[in-house]
């Protein structure tokens, strides 16, 4: 056998493709616009373009317009339901309820079917010297929440059943019974839950009502079809028996009133408005009537003989929230599709101004009221009326609703629409007058979050400097809750979203201060957002900067679990790591390499963090061999750095890709015997792969193979140790390919062919590439003419090739083996002279591929040609193993 000689320069320029100066750089504007086609239209009729306008002559019939008035109607009264139904879903999750529930005599036709329970002494004796009145009375029964929801699906499925089978009266005197369980509210926290699941069953029976009445409205006994009416709910019944079923309305708001409790008055008109929205009219007067109704019962409760005490129980806590619900939903079926003009109207109506001109300011307002009337406002009104906003938000503080909050609504809807300079100025003026009198860190955090962004926007100094010293003073004295966390996040974040560089952020008057005293979760996502900030904008070379962000990571790191944290949710791992990579000292490269072995204690645990260091190590040895080759001490240094590092790193496939990166760098470096043992290293950690079946992915082995043909690429530098032998490193890849049982036939043959090829090279009177530097020769220079070296690589050639074509007949694919014989055919004649040892090699191979593969198969045809051409002195495309350096 005998190796083919090359001569790299000469082919590299018979393969370069011509290089020609082009006229036009091929990112410039064109010189000409290009030419835009005009349709014609010849006039075909039959065809309608929508986007074109419709034609003089073209007419609508009157039944197409009442489709489309009906597919209107239904899309219309298919949002309230969506509506609805979302609004159930949240009123149902935003009060949780027990376990077990009180069972009353009212609920009597709860208890048929279901097993009643006592509650355990311990508890009952807790609930009675709270309430010693509600426990007077024995045998008080107790029922689980599932059975108690279980039983109203009975009696929904009972009442369906009734008026299916024509029994009506049952029907009713059942639905009856479950309206009934509305008027008791002893159990508070349970009571959306349970007006949720009541008003299905009464939507189920007007339902079922209205269907009724409607097929005798529009049909005759005889069947025949009277008329056809808009599609109506429960109340729209009416319009069969007056002409305003509107009125009606009105007179059940006036019924309401009759309810004492207010609980049950509320939901009362809650489930009214539900219904109401499926009349045909606009009328929202009654909505007004219903908000203003809830008012008086509202400052009932809050000006009970407690409330004024300062003493506002949590059953009247608890009760004013459960009305909340109501006064939300009337709020936004009012100023739903209203226009600004109505909404006056409606302002007026509700005892919030004299007129039109003359609104809010000076008249005050239930505070929970208030706040869902401004989250319902449109955009435009509050813009215009904001001082008088802020001061009937002054005037209105009452138990009902943190006044806090309103505030903070108020800062948040101004946010959404461009105000003017001078309304900006009093408002926050006004704000911030108000803020400062306030000594809870809660409520003034409260407040500032909504007026941050208007305080940025409108480039207010000023006012930033006193909103941070107000918080600084606020959490010095106090301290941080776990409450006030949240919106101290909030506020930080806005401050680092708005400035572009991180030094602006860091020059702010007691940030830092504010920065300290977080703890948590919300100081770890303010702290990735400062690290994100600091990446973003180039390299980081100022040492106070660095020193900061190292501060700030180390936080990050303690607070978060990033060692137990998966790879693809390890956000914080990576920021540190491109925080790290990102850091620039200049010339200081000493100081820089001790800032990697700072990073390397305080960030140990995280493996991401560890090949950045190893990266950033070899950066620092490269850059110091350009600047200046006399500094071989501190390239040792960063050789020695990584040599420490690298064992640390618990994936293998980047670990051995790291110890290849190290030894190049090493080599150019003129550290042989650091590359040499670094290259071992490499080998002992391909040993260590232990690769079971399905273990690995596809990913996983295609990296270890890339990673052995780097390894043979890096070789072709490497001087050849004497007492070793030329063929130590490749010896001990073909020990690695035999001992593995997890070695396909595909990734043997693919491992042998780069190793040919690396024999072939290391054989050729000039190697292709050497490494830069001067000390370091290459094997084409050290073993020039000596008839050993030649024939070591020969015999370790012989060895390789017999390997290969026994390996390729493993292979079970017929396909991929027919394709992995063409492959070893084109090595084998890249890397060997014509002789009759090989033409039989390169002929079995062919007549493999024939058997495996189609007649058409291009790569079968081309290597068929070839051969024929030459008499199986094969032509083909060399494969030469890419290099890593080139000279």
């Amino acid at each position: 056998m005998e190796f083919r000689p090359r001569n790299y320069t000469t082919e590299r320029e018979a393969h370069a493709l011509p290089r020609v100066r082009a006229e036009h750089h091929p990112f410039s504007a064109p010189s000409s616009p290009l030419h835009q086609v005009d349709v014609v239209d010849h006039g075909n009729g039959d065809f309608f373009d929508p986007l074109r306008g419709s034609s003089d002559n073209a007419t609508v019939s009157r039944d197409d317009f009442e489709d489309h008035e009906n597919t209107s109607s239904e899309a219309s009264t298919q949002l309230p339901t969506k509506e609805w139904i979302s609004f159930k879903r949240f009123l149902m999750q935003r009060f949780p309820v027990s376990k077990m529930i009180e069972i009353s005599s009212i609920s009597n036709v709860i208890m048929k079917g279901a097993k009643a329970y006592e509650k355990s002494s311990t508890s009952t004796h807790l609930e009675e010297l709270e309430d010693p009145e509600k426990y007077a009375e024995e045998g008080v029964k107790f029922i689980t929440r599932q059975e108690y929801v279980s039983r109203l699906h009975e009696l929904k499925d009972e009442i369906n059943r009734a008026w299916r089978a024509n029994d009506r009266v049952t029907s009713l005197k059942l639905s009856i019974k479950v309206a009934r369980l509305l008027m008791d509210t002893s159990i508070l926290q349970f009571y959306p839950t349970l007006f949720v699941l009541a008003m299905d069953i009464m939507d189920m029976l007007g339902d079922m009502v209205w269907e009724r009445i409607k097929c005798k409205a529009e049909f005759s006994e005889d069947g025949t079809r009277l008329c056809s009416l808009p599609e109506l709910a429960i109340l729209p019944c009416w319009r069969f028996l007056v002409d305003k079923p509107e009125d009606s309305v009105q007179r059940l708001v006036m019924m309401t009133r009759g309810l004492a409790d207010p609980l049950a008055s509320a939901y009362c008109s809650l489930y009214m408005a539900h219904c109401a929205q499926k009349l045909p009219s606009r009328d929202i007067g009654y909505l007004v009537k219903c908000v203003n109704d809830i008012k008086i019962l509202v400052m009932r409760i809050v000006s009970s003989k407690e409330a004024t005490q300062g003493n506002f129980t949590n059953n009247k806590r608890l009760l004013v929230s459960l009305m909340e619900p109501t006064i939300e939903y009337l709020m936004k079926c009012i100023f739903k599709d209203s226009s600004q003009m109505q909404v006056g109207n409606v302002l007026v109506e509700l005892g919030l101004g004299m007129n039109q001109v003359e609104l809010f300011g000076s008249f005050p307002c239930v505070s929970i009221v208030l706040h869902h009337l401004l989250n319902e406002l449109l955009a435009e009104v509050v813009t215009s009326n904001a001082v008088q906003i802020l001061y009937t938000i002054e005037c209105s503080n009452d138990y009902s609703f943190d006044q806090c909050l309103n505030y903070r609504l108020l800062g948040f809807r101004l946010s959404e629409r461009k105000l003017q300079t001078d309304i900006v100025h009093a408002v926050v003026d006004k704000v911030i007058q108000v803020v400062s009198e306030k000594n809870s860190l809660g409520e003034y955090l409260k407040v500032v979050d909504a007026f941050v962004d208007i305080v940025l926007q409108n480039q207010m100094d000023n006012h930033l400097n006193t909103i941070l010293g107000g918080i600084s003073k606020r959490a010095y004295n106090k301290g941080v809750t776990e409450d006030e966390l949240a919106n101290l996040q909030s506020i930080l974040v806005k401050l680092l979203t708005h400035f572009k560089g991180l030094e602006d952020v860091f020059s702010l008057n007691h940030f830092l201060e504010i920065l300290d005293i977080m703890y948590g979760s919300s100081r770890s996502i303010v702290n990735m957002h400062i690290l994100n900030m600091a990446i973003r904008n180039g390299y980081i070379s100022d040492p106070t900067a660095i020193q900061l962000l190292f501060e700030v990571s180390q936080a990050l790191h303690d607070d978060v679990d990033l060692v137990n944290m998966k790879d693809d949710d390890n956000q914080p791992a990576r920021l540190i790591s491109r925080f790290v990579h990102m850091v620039d000292y200049g010339t200081e490269m000493e100081r820089h390499l001790t800032f990697l072995v700072e990073c390397r204690g305080a960030f140990g645990s995280l493996n991401e963090l560890k090949e950045t260091l190893v990266h950033s190590s070899n950066c620092l040895a490269i850059k110091t061999l350009k600047d200046a080759k006399k500094h071989l001490s501190f390239v040792k240094s960063c050789i020695a750095f990584s040599e420490v590092t690298l064992p640390s790193i618990s994936a293998r496939v980047k670990q051995l890709y790291l110890y290849l990166e190290t030894a190049e760098v090493a080599l150019l470096c003129g550290l042989v015997s650091h590359s040499d043992g670094l290259i071992d290293s490499a080998m002992n950690c391909l040993q260590s792969l232990d690769l079971v079946d399905g273990s690995r992915t596809s990913t996983d082995v295609e990296g270890i193979l890339s990673a052995i043909q780097k390894l043979c690429s890096l070789l072709v530098m490497v001087p050849g140790n004497p007492e070793q032998g030329v063929t130590y490193f490749p010896n001990n890849i073909l020990s690695l390919v035999s001992s593995r049982s997890w070695m396909t036939p595909r990734m043997r043959t693919r491992i042998f062919c780069t190793i040919l090829t690396l024999t072939a090279t290391l054989s050729q009177n000039k190697l292709p590439y050497h490494a830069d530097h001067g000390e370091i020769l290459g094997n084409d220079l050290l073993f020039f003419g000596d008839s050993s070296y030649l024939h070591e690589l020969v015999s370790l050639a012989e060895f390789v090739l017999q390997n290969l074509v026994d390996t390729i007949q493993q292979e079970t694919s017929r396909a991929a083996r027919g394709s992995m014989a063409l492959e070893a055919c084109n090595c084998i004649a890249s890397s060997f002279m014509l002789s009759n040892e090989i033409s039989q090699v390169c002929s079995k191979l062919i007549e493999t591929a024939k058997l495996c593969l189609s007649a058409s198969d291009k790569y079968l045809q081309s290597t068929i040609t070839q051969s024929t051409i030459t008499h199986l002195d094969i032509n083909l495309p060399t494969l030469v193993v890419s290099p890593s350096i080139t000279v």
